[in-house]
């Protein structure tokens, strides 16, 4: 049996719009801490290494060398050359060509992801959410990384896709993305933006599972688009879409913040309605009922929910050598947790696993090219921490 942690339910933060501003993904301003990563302590199943150190990290990719990119949520992105050796430093090279990004509240620079076919074409996918005519929105860009004396770069930078409408506010922008396994097409992630009901808007993406072609064209459900759904839709009824991931199989996986209570993992069926915001297993923050799923609703239930949440960012589905016992399963970073999240995948079907305490909030988690597990710390000062079988 794996042992599970319950997590302390935190306070709920009120933007000053008036929407609710989910607590977990906040950004919270700290010192960066100069211990030892606490998850390292006796009886835990891995080793934690301190590796860097950033500005409020929000995503990382690796690249086939084994460097790495690493956004910043006040838009910087930085190229990592991490340390290998015990008395070894990790240096960091900032990127240009960076478009500008709206920071305030939830926004930033979000997701960035190094195309499949990286070592020929240097292309990497990265988001953000940008001010513009309307309101504000999450964008999808693309950009080729080049580095010379000049130092580090992405040239050609095109915007590929943009959430439609924008809208007040600055929270729910979500903005993950994952490639297909079909090497054609990748999968981006739209949050409702706090507004609820486009969600279910057939017009919107918001709220949404998008599925583009790799320059960024709709290709979404045939289903959908019958019905009258925005071309790039493949699936909906979702809320704060911050982790999606492919496995071995090619099952399509993704995790949201419920609203108080209710934090979701879903396996992504096409043309599906997840039911946000009709139903929930969590309740509204003022304290109004949402009803529960039930089967034989309509919508398509979660495989795994928490209450009290877990606050659920980034999502890793495990592949790597190094903790077999693990192969296939996911791995969440929880926010107000404070954790790493463990789920147990069998086929299509999850369960929750372990809930390990990390002392900080966790924004990601990816695996390396070595099968250890990395993951970020959130806020200024957050810690690169790597995590490895313990000698």
């Amino acid at each position: 049996m794996h042992r599970t942690i319950a997590c302390t339910a935190v306070a709920v933060l009120v933007a000053a719009c008036g929407a609710p501003q989910d607590p977990a993904n906040a950004n919270i301003a700290e010192a960066a801490p100069t211990a030892a990563a606490p998850a390292a302590a006796e009886g835990l199943p891995f080793a934690v290494t301190p590796v860097a150190t950033f500005d409020a990290p929000w995503a990382m990719t690796f690249l086939p060398d084994g460097r790495m990119l690493v956004t910043e949520k006040g838009g910087r992105m930085v190229l990592a050359t991490l340390a290998s050796g015990q008395n070894s430093t990790s240096a960091t090279t900032p990127v240009g060509g960076i478009p500008a990004t709206d920071s305030a509240g939830q926004g930033g620079l979000m997701d960035v992801v190094a195309a499949p076919d990286f070592d020929r074409s240097k292309l990497v996918y990265f988001s953000g959410s940008v001010a513009g005519p309307g309101g504000k929105g999450v964008k999808l860009w693309r950009g080729r990384l080049v580095e010379d004396s000049k130092g580090a770069r992405l040239e050609g930078v095109t915007e590929l896709f943009s959430a439609t409408p924008f809208v007040s506010g600055d929270g729910h922008y979500s903005g993950r993305i994952a490639f297909a396994p079909d090497g054609q097409h990748l999968f981006f992630t739209n949050g409702e933006r706090q507004k609820f009901d486009p969600a279910q808007d057939p017009k919107a993406t918001l709220g949404k599972v998008l599925r583009l072609t790799l320059d960024g064209k709709p290709a979404g459900t045939p289903e959908l688009a019958s019905k009258g759904f925005h071309p790039a839709v493949w699936s909906y009824g979702h809320r704060n879409l911050l982790g999606i991931a492919v496995d071995a199989n090619g099952n399509l996986w993704e995790q949201e913040m419920g609203p108080k209570g209710g934090d979701e993992v879903n396996l992504i069926v096409a043309g599906r309605n997840y039911g946000w915001p009709k139903v929930s297993n969590g309740s509204h923050y003022d304290g109004r009922d949402i009803p529960d799923h039930k089967p034989g609703d309509g919508f398509e239930a979660p495989k795994v929910s928490w209450n009290p949440v877990i606050s659920p960012g980034g999502l890793m589905v495990y592949s790597g050598a190094m903790f077999p016992e693990w192969k296939g399963d996911l791995f969440i970073g929880g926010l107000s947790s404070q954790s790493l999240v463990r789920v147990d995948v069998d086929g299509t079907n999850a369960r929750k696993g372990d809930q390990w305490p990390m002392g900080e909030r966790i924004r990601e988690v990816e695996q390396g090219p070595d099968g250890a597990i990395w993951v970020l710390e959130d806020g200024e000062g957050g810690r690169l921490l790597k995590l490895t079988k313990p000698a």
